[in-house]
């Protein structure tokens, strides 16, 4: 048994364990979460060790991306910590380090003097253009066990519960 599946089976032991003690515990909603957690751990840890060499980890190369994808390479703070979700003081960490190492760059947007705008470099598009094809396989290699149907079912049920998380926080901030 592999040390991931020793884990997995204390997990559900413990989760087993507090359940008996604590009357209504969805157990198997406890269950699913922690293994939903476990699986974006070991997820980001798996694209670190192709970032960490370039001084990025997955929050900062995610934010690239996004300035990447973005039909004019720019946005605002509050546009990349809605899309690469990151809380505004963490957004501001990673775009001053995306602007010392030449990734992206910041200036003042020409519409709004007050707000300030990021746009990714010429050295941040390059860069994008190098590492996304050393991230493409480990990401297709992570799904590798899952068949086109599963991939498609997984896709389905997650977004479902995603869009669900997200209106359920939307709630939760409305009525404090």
């Amino acid at each position: 048994m592999s040390d991931l599946e020793t884990m997995l089976q204390a997990m559900r032991s413990g989760i087993h364990r507090v359940a008996a003690k604590v009357p209504r515990l969805p157990e198997q909603e406890v269950v699913l979460a922690r293994m939903l957690m476990v699986a974006g751990d070991l997820i980001t840890q798996r694209l670190s060790r192709v970032l960490r060499p370039h001084g990025l980890n997955e929050s900062d190369f995610r934010t690239l991306v996004v300035l990447f994808s973005s039909d004019d390479g720019e946005a605002y703070p509050s546009e990349l910590c809605q899309f690469a979700t990151q809380k505004p003081t963490n957004m501001t960490r990673i775009a001053d380090g995306l602007v010392r190492r030449g990734l992206a760059t910041r200036s003042h947007s020409a519409s709004d003097r007050r707000r300030i705008l990021i746009r990714i470099s010429p050295a941040g598009r390059r860069f994008v253009r190098k590492l996304l094809p050393q991230l493409s396989p480990r990401v297709s290699e992570l799904f590798c066990v899952l068949n086109e149907r599963e991939r498609q079912q997984l896709d389905a049920i997650v977004g479902k519960l995603l869009n669900h998380i997200g209106r359920s926080d939307a709630d939760v901030e409305d009525h404090p």
